[in-house]
């Protein structure tokens, strides 16, 4: 009999540690309550993919948190366009034959004959002139042309450059708010593959008025940098950014006004609080600066002869014939088209806000006379007082 329990008791003795194992093992495939700080570890992840939610049943992580990041900024794959377009491609086709005059002052005739016989009737004086060509007629005496203004110039004499046509570049305008910052590119640059000069390059040059999406910015080497692509970053300084705030300005009382953005260089115009165009400009030049601040368009015509000079020696004399679409809003500060450069993203005028003439067309067809205008310079370096200004021109 003793012998019979000594048996069972060395089974016992073998069988309770195998219990003790199990017990442990159950316990440490316990689940951890939801509302805990970890989740479960064994929990499967997320298949690749954006979740912006929390998702149930899968963690996100690894792809799926970069793929997450990414779409947070605005980048899902594939791409999304821009909801925009080039509003009308043929809008930058001007009715016009321009001369541009690279002589000094230059002497007028009243008529054909006049102008063979060189009997002077009076002058345009030395400066940026821009002449609209009513008729070209070649003579053995040279080539003459007429002007709207029913004088003659000697195309000889004028050292004239004959004919300009006018720049293609055109904004976007926009079937639905866009979600992200856009822009373009103002001069050829580099893409890297991070922020920061010491980052590799990806080979890949991007050059003027190539249209992107801007997804981040970030500071490296005290300089700002524009996230484009995946693992594509350029200097936000060669962007003119456009940041959409569908939010009217101070003093503006309707939904719809044209801002005017100094710093980028950039005109956004709103509808029903809505983006719904878009594009590079040029403002004024220092000390000529477009003057920030709350206007309204007081008059509209469809074309304008401009002239004027602001230097005591009249040395930055201008005179420029038929400027398109021009939309006068601060004293004789206006919106319009400019055909005599294509420098858009720059500041070039002595105070005007110049567009491309496929932008100014779209735009004197959207604005009415009273329409807001909103110039202001988020970097706060040009002058607010209104003593700093005069007049304003071209």
């Amino acid at each position: 009999m003793w012998r019979s329990l000594l048996v069972l008791g060395i089974i016992l003795s073998l069988i309770n540690p195998l219990f003790s194992r199990s017990a442990q093992a159950q316990s440490a495939l316990e689940v951890v309550p939801q509302d805990s700080e970890e989740p479960f570890a064994g929990e499967a992840l997320c298949l690749p993919g954006v979740y912006l939610q929390e998702p149930d049943g899968c963690l996100a992580l690894g792809p799926s948190t970069y793929l997450t990041g990414l779409a947070k900024k605005g980048f899902t794959f594939p791409v999304r366009a821009l909801p925009a377009e080039v509003a009308d491609p043929s809008a930058s086709l001007l009715p016009y034959q321009y001369l541009k005059v690279t002589k000094g002052s230059i002497p007028t005739y009243g008529s054909l004959d006049d102008a063979i016989a060189h009997n002077r009737s009076g002058f345009i004086e030395a400066g940026m002139k821009y002449l609209v060509i009513y008729e070209r007629v070649d003579t053995d005496f040279g080539t003459f042309y007429s002007l709207p203004s029913g004088y003659w110039i000697d195309g000889g004499e004028a050292e004239a450059a004959c004919c300009i046509i006018s720049g293609r570049f055109q904004g976007m305008a926009f079937r639905h708010p866009p979600r992200n910052s856009f822009g373009w590119i103002l001069t050829t640059t580099p893409v890297y593959s991070a922020p920061g000069y010491a980052s590799p390059q990806t080979g890949r040059e991007l050059y003027r008025e190539t249209l992107l999406q801007v997804y981040a910015v970030e500071q490296a080497d005290n300089v700002k940098w524009a996230m484009i692509g995946i693992d594509e970053w350029v200097e936000d300084r060669v962007i003119a950014r456009v940041t959409a705030n569908p939010t009217p300005p101070e003093g503006v009382p309707g939904d719809r006004w044209i801002e005017v953005n100094l710093e980028e260089q950039v005109m956004l115009v709103y509808d029903q609080r809505q983006l719904v165009y878009a594009t590079m400009i040029s403002t004024g030049v220092e000390p000529f600066y477009t003057r920030p601040g709350v206007f309204q368009v007081y008059q509209k015509k469809d074309i304008e002869t401009m002239r004027g000079s602001f230097e005591a020696d009249r040395s930055d004399y201008y005179y420029l014939e038929n400027v398109p679409w021009t939309m006068y809003f601060d004293e004789a500060r206006a919106l319009h088209g400019a055909y005599w450069h294509t420098l858009f993203g720059y500041p070039q005028s002595h105070g005007c806000v110049n567009l491309s003439p496929a932008d100014a067309r779209w735009l004197y067809a959207w604005a009415e006379q009273g329409e807001w205008v909103y110039v202001w310079d988020p970097s706060g370096l040009t002058p607010t007082d209104p003593s700093y200004y005069g007049a304003g021109g071209a």
